[in-house]
Formats: C-alpha cells, structure tokens, sequence
C-alpha cells in the first residue's frame, strides 16, 4: 500500500465484456478500490444489460459496436488517451468480465511495477492454482505453445497469455497495438519482447466462469478461430523482424 501512497501512481482498470451481466459486477466490486482509480468497462455490443450492470457497480461504461476482444481494448485505450494528460493512468490493468480471475490479485500484478522492478507484469495461471476444468485441453495445449513460440523466437519465457495483466501506461502506448480480436494478448507480449520491456508474470489463481460461455472455448469453431489467430500474430510479428515491415 506504502508504494501508491508514496508514488501517488494512477492505477486504472479496463474490462473488455461481452453479454457478462451476471458477472461483470462482482469483478468490479472484487477489484481493491483504495488501489484502482478508474474502473472502465468496455462494452463490445452486449446485449444482455452489461453495461448497465457496470455502471450500477460504480464503472465508466465505453461502447465498442464492432466485435472483437482487441476491438474493445483498443476502445478502451482510446478513451485512455483521451482524457487530460494529468488525468490519464500511470498503470492500467487488463481484466476479463467472467469472474474467472480474482480481481483481488491486482495488487500483485501492480506491485513490481510500482516498485520500479518491471514495465510490464502478466498472471501466469500455469504458475497458480487453477481450478479443475476452468481451461480445456485446447487452452492448455495453445498457452503451452505460443509461449514456447515466443522464446524460441524473441527469447522471452513467459508461460501463460492470461489476461489478467498490468503494464505502465507509456509502455502499453509505445507497443503500436493492431490486433483487433483474441490476437490482443499475445501480441502485447511479442512487442513487449520486442521492445525489451521488463517483463514478470505472478502466480494468480483461476476459477470456471460463473455465468455463460466463453467466447474461445466455448464452440469448437471459437477455439479453432482463436487459435489460429494467435500463432498468426507470432509469425506476423517474426516475417516483421525479417522483412521490416507486416507481409
């Protein structure tokens, strides 16, 4: 606690959410509020009440109509940059709407950053205590493999693409964000490498969803679809080292 008190860092929250109304609301109240300035949901085009539900628990609602985890993210740092320099974030974390994470854990993602250690920290649930059947084979097998991918190519060892994750606000600006849909996290951590960011990642601890059906593992062509997505952004970001710019 003595490290934001000392500092005076900004720490906000985005959640990018898609129809989680039963479950955005106990993440927001979950998240540690002497910690967390800003609470931002972004909206991707729900149709179940989410947004009012996040308002109702005391967060800034943005809308992004256009579908896509990287499309509400990219929304919600746009709304970032918007505001007045001396009110924008020194720290933003990234949070999914499920309840799968435990908002709670924020505050070890933020401490090796706050404390100068790191620019960017990322939930390892690899590392943690996962709750039985919280991920299918098909996640494990792709957060074992894409971060194998990863170091062998930019010779950064992460070992999970959670989305649980805190980066300072500068560096997030300076990674050039593209990826539009479930490529968003893997990308940031490719550019992160790339960019020779201090990376860490922490244990945290991860739970089945409470409500609904994930968007990635939930059908087989959403996992199909998410899969290739991602191992195309870590050739995409390799074909950019060899030929200085995205075929």
């Amino acid at each position: 606690m003595k490290v934001w008190e000392s500092l005076n860092l900004k720490t906000y929250v985005l959640i990018p959410a898609l129809n989680e109304s039963e479950s955005v609301g106990l993440v927001i109240r979950d998240l540690p509020s002497d910690l967390v300035g800003k609470v931002i949901v972004c909206d991707n085009g729900s149709t179940d009440g989410t947004p009012e539900r996040a308002r109702e628990a005391g967060a800034e609602v943005v809308i992004q109509p256009l579908r896509g985890y990287g499309n509400a993210c990219l929304c919600g740092m746009s709304y970032l940059g918007g505001l007045p320099p001396s009110e924008q974030p020194d720290i933003v974390v990234f949070l999914d709407g499920d309840y799968s994470d435990y908002p709670e854990e924020l505050v070890q993602l933020v401490s090796p950053i706050a404390e100068g250690r790191a620019d960017m920290v990322t939930g390892s649930r690899m590392a943690g205590n996962m709750e039985k059947g919280a991920m299918t084979f098909p996640q494990l097998f792709g957060n074992w493999l894409a971060p194998t991918l990863i170091r062998w190519f930019f010779g950064q060892k992460f070992t999970d693409l959670g989305p649980f994750r805190a980066i300072r606000w500068d560096s997030l600006q300076a990674l050039g964000m593209e990826d539009k849909n479930f490529g968003w996290t893997v990308e940031m951590q490719v550019k992160a490498a790339k960019k020779r960011l201090r990376c860490e990642e922490v244990p945290v601890r991860y739970r089945k969803r409470v409500h609904g059906r994930s968007k990635v593992s939930g059908t087989v062509r959403g996992t199909v679809l998410a899969a290739t997505i991602i191992i195309g952004v870590i050739f995409r970001e390799v074909f950019s080292d060899f030929f200085g710019k995205t075929p």
